[in-house]
């Protein structure tokens, strides 16, 4: 891709977006600050449209390429935006996002594999998206850490091994640089959305899919090592207290630093690209297919992050533990 079509598509996209800030302003998609937010005032919703767009966009200029996963992207994107407009019924959501992954997994020739296959794979994609989605709570961390992830995926196409389109990482991570303008500041212009955070997902977790497949190494997984943790840990300490884990909550340890501890959102932003900086690197650099040392580096961080969230958010705030009298 020439800088000039760069250019190009960074106008086209910076312009998509200023346009659906009017149109998100006239029909009021905006988020209002409640109980669960880490934000005070209005904000627009649903800036990250963009994402989808981007992949979208990569596909009718670039050659057409990966048209079931641009079917899903499409599918995924838009009952996302429609559930930022107008909160939909869950089965509903679920069964798009369910076709969806099913349209990437036939780009990614998974679908051809043995059903039991296919159905665990649906499952954890699934769940991936939506911890995705569930981690997007203050500014700047879904477009910092997308960007952190698209930067290391183009690295390793440009230096390592072509393994996808190259158009199409470039597009998309204009439309996240773009989205990071509005976004990665202290007081943001817009959310992701539903929209953003789901879109952008579903294209990570294919180019994801496409760097393990061509290189045979599922250690290219640990990309998404901090979100991981945060998620996995989160779900397990609310089931310690008895709370029901499809309930909409604040629960993750970036929302209690940021919330709690009164943190800059920015900030806590920053530590989480740094940590998942540092891992990113000892995979590529020393890591590389070793599993053994893969699996060293996962239990490690582990036992580093739940350490840390016990000794900052504590015992009894993590298991909702009473303290005696005595």
């Amino acid at each position: 891709m020439s800088v000039l079509y760069a250019l190009f598509l960074l106008v086209i996209l910076f312009v998509t977006e200023l346009v659906y800030f009017k149109i998100a302003d006239h029909y009021n998609i905006i988020d209002q600050p409640n109980h669960r937010s880490s934000h005070s005032t209005v904000t627009i919703r649903g800036g990250g449209i963009i994402f989808g767009v981007a992949g979208l966009l990569a596909f009718f200029l670039f050659g057409f390429q990966y048209l079931f996963f641009s079917i899903g992207l499409f599918l995924i994107a838009l009952i996302s935006f429609l559930d930022d407009m107008h909160t939909l019924n869950n089965k509903v959501r679920l069964v798009v996002h369910g076709l969806s992954v099913l349209l990437l997994f036939t780009q990614l020739d998974v679908i051809y594999f043995p059903w039991y296959f296919t159905a665990i794979g649906a499952v954890v994609v699934i769940g991936t998206i939506n911890a995705y989605n569930f981690m997007d709570g203050i500014n700047g961390i879904t477009g910092g850490y997308s960007l952190l992830l698209l930067a290391t995926l183009y690295y390793i196409d440009q230096y390592i091994i072509d393994f996808t389109s190259v158009q199409l990482l470039l597009t998309v991570i204009i439309a996240v640089i773009v989205f990071n303008y509005f976004n990665f500041r202290k007081k943001a212009k817009c959310f992701a959305g539903d929209v953003g955070s789901v879109s952008i997902a579903f294209i990570i977790v294919f180019l994801l899919g496409q760097l393990i497949f061509k290189t045979q190494n599922p250690v290219y997984i640990l990309f998404l090592l901090v979100y991981g943790l945060d998620t996995v840990t989160t779900i397990f300490f609310r089931v310690m207290r008895k709370e029901n884990i499809f309930k909409a909550h604040r629960s993750h340890f970036y929302q209690f630093l940021s919330n709690e501890k009164k943190w800059p959102q920015l900030a806590v932003v920053a530590l989480y690209l740094a940590v998942q900086l540092a891992i990113n690197a000892l995979i590529l650099f020393v890591i590389q297919a070793n599993l053994l040392s893969a699996l060293f580096l996962l239990m490690l961080c582990l036992v580093v992050f739940v350490s840390l969230r016990l000794k900052i958010e504590g015992k009894e705030h993590l298991f909702n533990l009473k303290l005696s009298d005595g």
